[in-house]
């Protein structure tokens, strides 16, 4: 069975990523920072259907924490073959009322968080695959908060040189989604909400499991001839 981190799992997408890839029979380290019930959740859905699950709690913007965690679950289950640095938070401010602090907190958890995993986690891998969840906000912009969009293009360049580096015994690549139902836009309005869809060209809002399978195909070997490529899952709002 092979052994998969996956950080930010407790809710919205990550849980959608660490329940599709208990499915098809990847050993799961459920992390989450806070909510400790919701990745208890998490854990009792994944062994309802027969997968394999623990959780761990990390702030992925500290180093150590992420080191320990890797620890362990090495230590538990031996190498590790996957990586998804899903962790991530959006504070919706512009520029003008941005504080140094919100930067910097977006940058340690939404960037540092993707580097502190793979750096942790590299001395227990042999061959695998790493995936890391950015954003269509990396390459448009985002008219609510500069760190975000900021934070998501750096880990397309992180994921481009590790994609360089790490070849040819360790695939890395990246899903940037779009407009996704998960807490991000609870605070969308019905009008707003449909406002969006019309934008969309696939016309709907996109689904966690939808993001989900984008990153199983991108662990898995059938995409083994990929690598340094972000796959897009936007339902066509942003076309590059």
């Amino acid at each position: 069975m092979k052994n998969v981190i996956v950080t930010g799992a407790s809710r919205g997408i990550g849980r959608a990523i660490a329940m599709e890839l208990a499915k098809r029979g990847y050993r799961i380290a459920i992390n989450y920072a806070r909510s400790k019930d919701r990745a208890l959740e998490v854990l009792k859905s994944i062994r309802e259907i027969g997968g394999e699950a623990e959780i761990y709690r990390a702030d992925v913007s500290s180093y150590p924490e992420v080191e320990n965690m890797v620890m362990e679950f090495h230590r538990k289950y031996g190498n590790i073959y996957g990586l998804v640095a899903n962790a991530g938070i959006y504070i919706r401010k512009n520029i003008r009322d941005m504080s140094i602090d919100d930067w910097n907190r977006t940058i340690e958890v939404n960037l540092n968080g993707a580097f502190y995993l793979v750096k942790a986690a590299l001395p227990y891998m042999e061959r695998g695959s790493i995936v890391f969840v950015s954003s269509q906000l990396a390459f448009k912009g985002s008219p609510s908060s500069v760190a975000y969009s900021a934070s998501k293009a750096g880990m397309l360049g992180l994921m481009r040189s590790l994609a360089i580096q790490l070849a040819p015994d360790i695939r890395v690549n990246a899903v940037a989604p779009g407009t996704i139902d998960t807490d991000m836009i609870a605070s969308y309005t019905l009008e707003r909400r449909k406002e969006r869809e019309k934008e969309i060209p696939l016309g709907r809002i996109g689904k966690p499991e939808e993001v989900a399978r984008a990153v199983a195909f991108l662990l898995d070997e059938d995409s083994s001839y990929i690598t340094g490529a972000t796959l897009d899952v936007n339902g066509g709002l942003y076309i590059r």
